[in-house]
């Protein structure tokens, strides 16, 4: 469960060394695959997770076979492989959170879920991709096993507001302006607590993202259309809510700074290659300065510190 304010651990506090002052990083348990073009998966994860403040500890289920333009395929990784990563590290280091991306199997799912009942403590925060390269059969059979395995154990599932109602409300996947609470109701009978949907077409070419429990709508922001098409915007969503929950934050709070981030990120992308923008996940880090410091005069070296100074190691 999803408390307000309060960081569940895995491991009691009493199991670390107090004296460690540096022992103050909420950490993020994140499964999933690579992506080589950076837009997405574990890189992307790592990045935000660490843009937020807390630390990931990056558990891969395998690899996208993409570029910008179009992914192509996924190689996936034995799913004990899987398991192997995150038992070594989980028994070492106290989870906050578990995020869980593209699992790329349905052996690793089943796994994954496995694993995370054994830390039924600590919020599991879901996200589905769209799976629309994957072959027809290798969608349903992972779709299936995600609902039935994973979906018991999510505390909040993150996912477009088309892909989660074609796979969990397919009724409704026509209407344009139906209620995030009907999703949240289909999703509530898997055992979900809260679903986050995002890029609702909203009027006046607004996109719209909404928290919602079975209840109600909990939270509700949108932004303006950014004219690019974007890869990885759910994992960096997914990614910035799992971490600033890891953090203390209450669900509404963490939902709103992480829908902010995604918008800052996406609205300074860029296009690295041939396709797709890229979103921009170290934004806060560019500097504000017009006038830099101006360069050496031609011919002169840089100044670059000594790495062999006098520091005893």
């Amino acid at each position: 469960m999803i408390g307000t304010g309060v960081v569940t651990s895995s491991q009691d506090s009493d199991t670390l060394d107090e004296s460690s002052e540096d022992v103050t990083l909420p950490c993020v348990l994140s499964f999933n695959a690579s992506d080589p073009t950076g837009a997405g998966g574990l890189t992307s994860d790592a990045m935000v997770i660490a843009s937020v403040g807390a630390h990931a500890l990056p558990v891969m289920t395998g690899a996208y076979l993409r570029d910008s333009r179009e992914t192509i395929g996924h190689a996936a990784l034995d799913d004990s492989a899987v398991i192997e990563q995150a038992r070594l590290v989980a028994e070492d280091v106290p989870l906050q959170v578990i995020k869980v991306g593209f699992a790329g199997s349905t052996e690793a799912v089943a796994a994954i879920a496995a694993f995370a009942a054994d830390y039924v403590g600590v919020p599991l925060v879901a996200y589905m991709p769209d799976l629309s390269w994957w072959d027809d059969h290798e969608i349903d059979s992972y779709l299936d096993a995600f609902r039935d395995l994973l979906l018991p154990q999510t505390a909040v599932l993150v996912g477009n507001n088309s892909t989660l109602r074609h796979w969990l409300l397919p009724e409704s996947s026509t209407q344009r302006y139906s209620r995030t609470t009907d999703l949240a109701r289909a999703a509530a009978e898997y055992g979900v607590s809260y679903v986050l949907a995002t890029g609702l077409a909203l009027p006046g070419g607004q996109i719209g993202n909404v928290l919602a429990s079975p209840q109600e709508e909990l939270l509700s922001q949108s932004f303006e259309r950014i004219e690019a098409s974007f890869v990885g915007a759910g994992d960096i969503l997914s990614s910035a809510l799992a971490a600033l929950l890891a953090m203390g934050s209450d669900l509404n709070e963490a939902t709103a700074e992480a829908l902010q981030y995604l918008d800052q990120s996406l609205d300074h992308g860029f296009h690295p290659g041939m396709g797709h923008a890229v979103a921009d996940r170290l934004f806060w880090a560019e500097t504000d300065d017009p006038f830099p410091e101006e360069p050496g005069e031609p011919g002169s070296s840089p100044d670059i510190p000594d790495p062999f100074n006098e520091t005893k190691h």
